[in-house]
């Protein structure tokens, strides 16, 4: 049985549909002086790209 990496685990998380998510940095401290468009983007998550997506799902083994 393979362990998960739980600093992974806790860093990226999978959709319903299989891909990987992940929180940008620097996103929830500071916030006042920006504008609404850029506040309200900010609010979501980043699906990450393929490439990078096969390094995360090796830590991830139930991904």
């Amino acid at each position: 049985m393979l362990k998960t990496h739980q600093a992974t685990a806790k860093r990226f998380r999978l959709t319903r549909t299989g891909k990987i998510e992940k929180r940008r940095a620097g996103q929830d401290h500071f916030n006042a002086r920006e504008s609404g468009k850029v506040g309200r983007h900010k609010r979501h998550d980043v699906i990450m790209p393929a490439t990078e997506r096969r390094v995360v799902a090796a830590a991830l083994p139930h991904a």
